[in-house]
């Protein structure tokens, strides 16, 4: 029955036009921040643009989509890449990107502490 509950939930989100959440493995992410972003982006800063930071306020203020989906935002950043940030896309697989990007949100969410 759980499994026909999901099935519905699926097709619902999807012609709704969402697009279906998984759960991310913070831990995970936490492997793959360290491996791939720490250099520049240590304790949740930024080493290129000082304001950029990847704490809250500055994912809200300067991350598309931010208020939509910080988690999907933050994904299509490392995915995508931005000015002096490279894209990983090709480099690190979606999950791990989603795994990233959970890790990212909820460090920013304990103010990187």
């Amino acid at each position: 029955m759980r499994r026909i509950i999901s099935l519905i939930a699926l097709c619902l989100a999807l012609v709704l036009g969402a697009t279906p959440s998984f759960a991310a493995d913070v831990a995970h992410g936490g492997q793959i921040f360290s491996a791939n972003c720490a250099a520049c982006h240590m304790g949740g800063g930024n080493v290129v643009n000082a304001e950029r930071t990847l704490k809250k306020d500055a994912l809200e203020a300067y991350l598309a989509n931010y208020s939509s989906g910080p988690e999907a935002a933050v994904a299509y950043q490392v995915t995508n890449g931005k000015n002096a940030m490279p894209a990983f896309a090709g480099k690190l697989s979606e999950g791990d990107i989603a795994d990233v990007a959970a890790y990212v949100i909820d460090m920013s969410g304990k103010g990187w502490a």
